[in-house]
């Protein structure tokens, strides 16, 4: 019976990261869904924050800083999942190594960039069926796809462009995510260790400055990656049948030629604005489902 009984606490262990990881991706997203909505809208070339956020309520109305939902909660179930849960294992395998030390800053951000690129992998459908979902509205009504939730969506894209085209713009995704998660796992760690074990904060301050700082970071490091992604992702071939761009690589050169380097950071404080509650508050529900768990024995 003994044996029995350890099987399932064995099972628990290990899948309880990448649980705790999606359902506090999850429950950010609800909270951060609008924002993330204006900075789509912004990166495609509606005009400001103020201006979007005007129009949008003017002619789509409250309900559609939400449009999308769905994708957005499917994407946190399957990249957050996979990334959070990754990173936790990575770091407790890589501190085995180290003899229970703590980790450099180095090997944080390579666990970091490893669980990014996982995650992205794992959440790439998901993200494309966000963005065109999002973007959708900004088209002509001939061109517009009118995905009813992100299942249908999914469904389209396969048996309209076939399966692979649900990892269309894959590649950019995923360095995406792995500069994202470098700056926001890493940062994340430290920040916490030297906090905790050099100032002496108590755990809500840690967390919540923590988190701050890791917010910062992944915005910094992520928004080009993001930029180009979004316009891989959301662009429509031209009369003659050819796309803008024939890659991220192309994209990125075109851009920079077109518009300089500063064009890689169009929408950066509302970008800053959405990322980095988005990095936050999944700490801080992290903690607190973490909290949780352990004051009923999970």
């Amino acid at each position: 019976m003994a044996e029995e009984k350890k099987a399932p606490i064995g099972v628990w262990t290990t899948i309880k990261p990448f649980v705790n990881g999606g359902t506090s991706g999850m429950l950010a997203t609800c909270v951060i869904q609008p924002i993330d909505m204006i900075k789509v809208r912004i990166q495609l070339g509606q005009g400001s924050a103020a201006s979007v956020t005007t129009t949008m309520l003017k002619n789509e109305g409250f309900g559609a800083f939400y449009k999308g939902l769905s994708a957005g909660l499917l994407r946190q179930a399957t990249y957050t999942t996979a990334r959070l849960g990754s990173f936790k294992l990575l770091t407790a395998k890589a501190s085995e190594a180290n003899d229970g030390k703590p980790l450099p800053l180095y090997q944080k951000a390579l666990c970091g960039l490893t669980a990014g690129a996982i995650g992205a992998t794992v959440g790439s459908p998901a993200d494309l069926a966000l963005i065109r979902m999002q973007a959708d509205n900004t088209l002509p009504l001939a061109q517009r796809r009118n995905y009813t939730n992100a299942f249908h969506a999914l469904y389209r894209i396969s048996a309209d462009e076939g399966v692979l085209a649900l990892w269309k713009g894959c590649g950019p995704t995923v360095v995406r995510a792995m500069a994202l998660n470098m700056g926001m796992l890493a940062s994340y760690d430290q920040t916490a260790e030297y906090m905790r074990d050099n100032i002496g904060l108590g755990e809500t301050s840690t967390v919540v400055g923590a988190s701050a700082v890791s917010g910062l970071c992944a915005a910094a490091c992520s928004l080009p990656f993001d930029f180009v992604k979004t316009q891989i992702q959301k662009m429509q071939p031209h009369a003659q049948g050819k796309y803008p761009y024939t890659g991220s690589l192309d994209c990125a050169m075109k851009t920079l030629k077109a518009g300089g380097p500063l064009k890689f950071y169009t929408g950066f404080p509302v970008y800053c604005v959405r990322i980095a509650p988005h990095v936050m508050m999944t700490w801080i529900f992290l903690n607190q489902i973490t909290k949780f768990q352990k004051t009923i024995g999970l």
